[in-house]
């Protein structure tokens, strides 16, 4: 698998299933950046089709721009028509990892073991409104509160627009030393 070099290089993709409260049922499928391990998204439903994971994919590339891979299990979800066809259609490489080889998406694997053990694990989930709402609280504070070790503690937002200055990406983005004339 080719090192990510880039923002929009590599996303990486999973579901998750978890239960409320009442003993229903529900899924949360999370999207992050392995440039910088900014959680893209996090969709908790009742039922996530492959169709709405395409709609949910084409909704974050309208906010984050183009990436150029998807890292993924092998799950039904990811090996339907519907997903093979919005990968064509948007010339995204897809990328399973093997079978029983989650060591393969170390990044996404780390970060599902913290939803597990952070919003899932510490909080009764009473409605699927009450789900999306805790999540949405702990993805902002995943990404702009909480330091990461593995960027110097800082967080994931900021350490990406470190990265971005760094790289030279971001327009604009350092100061410019020359006067506009007028």
């Amino acid at each position: 698998m080719p090192e990510v070099l880039w923002p929009g290089a590599r996303w990486s993709l999973d579901l998750q299933s978890e239960t409320f409260s009442a003993s229903r049922r529900f899924r949360i499928m999370a999207v992050n950046a392995d440039y910088s391990r900014e959680n893209l998204g996090l969709i908790a439903d009742t039922s996530i089709s492959s169709a709405r994971l395409a709609r949910e994919l084409d909704s974050l590339v309208c906010i984050n721009g183009k990436h150029a891979s998807i890292v993924s299990d092998n799950g039904i979800e990811f090996t339907s028509r519907a997903i093979l066809k919005c990968a064509k259609d948007n010339n995204v490489d897809w990328h399973y990892i093997d079978l029983g080889k989650p060591q393969q998406n170390t990044f996404f694997e780390s970060f599902n073991g913290c939803i597990r053990d952070e919003p899932l694990n510490e909080e009764m989930l009473e409605s699927l409104e009450d789900a999306r709402r805790k999540l949405a609280l702990w993805r902002y504070h995943y990404n702009n509160v909480r330091p990461h070790s593995s960027f110097g503690n800082q967080t994931p937002t900021k350490a990406f627009l470190t990265l971005e200055q760094i790289e030279g990406s971001v327009p604009d983005a350092l100061a410019h030393t020359k006067v506009a004339e007028y």
